[in-house]
This record gives structure tokens, C-alpha cells and sequence, in this order.
């Protein structure tokens, strides 16, 4: 397990986030095996199906990955995910309560935001690292970089809409870690078991921000 404080330097180093909606827990394993294989370090598994938690479980199991749970909402989310093995947390949008409990436990928390006051919000609560969503519908790279001149002491992950010929132009900007995506473990590749196009799109990504 990472410790807290490393966190953002294992998800800077990894560059890439797959952020993962899956239905059914038995493709959690070869999905994990998939992506590892494939050169990514770091995975977030979304709570939005019932197979969420125990496939965070697989996932933390499988032991290979820094490991995120996203889409928590609120304070049972965050235990069931804690408990079930997430390093750190991705919300929405910023959740006074989920900063508590997370610094509580020592867990990283990264809000979501897309304006200035997302971000004061959560740099007044000494959090300083968040998930830029819904990227490209908020304006992506133009409007992280106009964000960045006032809040310069804030580092990014892009997440909503970043594509393999996009998130270099993301990872070029100094504020930007990480992109979070979901272009690699898309959902129907998922359900159809399609691990081949998975392993061939992450190769791709890993790639693509390698050079």
C-alpha cells in the first residue's frame, strides 16, 4: 500500500488513470491482469454498479496497482471503499465531510472541481490536488491554464472527455500529474470481454505519454 503522501507522486509517475465503471466482479481480475501487463500503475474503480466494492476488493488483492475509488459521495461510500482496499478518493465535486474523514485515516482525497471557487474551496480546507471535471466540456487545456495563473500552487487531473491524441497536450501543461480516462477500459469493452483492444489502447496511451 502506498502511504498517503506518496500518492501523488505514484499517480505523477503513472501519468495515466483508467477510470473504471465494471458490472460484473469476475472481470475484475483479468481486467487488472490486463492493465498491469499492459504498463499501467494506477487504476480508478468507479462506485456506480453493485460490483463496484468487490471489484475493488480483486483489484487490491491482485496488489499491483495504486488503487483509487471514485465517485464517492458521501461517508459509507467511503468506508465500504476504504475497507475494501482504495488508497485514495475522487468525488464529484469537493465533500467537506469526505476531507474530514479522509484526513482522518490518512487517505488522499481529490475533489472534483471546474471553477475558481471549487478550488478556493478546497485549497481553504488544505487540499491541493483535484480532478479538473468535466475536462473538455469545461474548456479543457484553455481553461486549466487560465485557472493555473491565480492557483499556481494547485496540481490537476484532467478527467472527462481525455483520448489517447489528447492527453499529451494535458500532461504538457505544468499543472496537470496525471489525466484520469476511460477511453482505454471502455464499458463495452469491458462487458464483452474485449481484454485484447483493452491491452492494445493502454500500450497505446503508455506510449503516447512516454514520448
Amino acid at each position: 500500500m502506498v502511504e498517503n503522501n506518496n500518492i501523488e507522486q505514484a499517480l505523477s509517475k503513472s501519468k495515466v488513470i483508467p477510470v473504471i465503471v465494471i458490472d460484473d466482479s469476475k472481470k475484475a481480475l483479468p481486467l487488472a491482469e490486463t492493465l498491469f501487463n499492459s504498463g499501467i500503475t494506477c487504476a480508478e474503480v468507479t462506485l456506480r454498479t453493485d460490483a463496484a466494492i468487490k471489484s475493488l476488493e480483486i483489484f487490491s488483492k491482485f496488489n499491483r496497482f495504486t488503487l483509487g475509488a471514485g465517485t464517492i459521495t458521501n461517508i459509507k461510500q467511503f468506508h465500504f471503499a476504504v475497507n475494501a482496499g482504495a488508497e485514495f478518493i475522487v468525488s464529484p465535486g469537493f465533500n467537506k465531510e469526505l476531507a474530514i474523514e479522509s484526513s482522518k485515516n490518512n487517505i488522499k482525497y481529490i475533489p472534483g472541481c471546474c471553477t475558481p471557487s471549487d478550488i478556493q474551496n478546497a485549497i481553504n480546507n488544505s487540499i491541493k490536488l483535484l480532478k479538473f471535471f468535466p475536462s473538455e466540456a469545461f474548456g479543457g487545456v484553455k481553461t486549466l491554464k487560465a485557472l493555473s495563473g491565480p492557483y499556481s500552487n494547485v496540481s490537476f487531473i484532467p478527467t472527462g472527455g481525455i483520448k489517447i491524441n489528447n492527453i499529451r497536450k494535458y500532461l504538457n501543461l505544468d499543472c496537470v500529474i496525471a489525466c484520469g480516462m476511460t477511453e482505454i477500459v471502455d464499458h463495452r469493452l469491458i462487458v464483452n470481454s474485449d481484454f485484447d483492444t483493452i491491452s492494445k489502447l493502454s500500450k497505446e496511451v503508455i506510449y503516447e505519454v512516454s514520448i
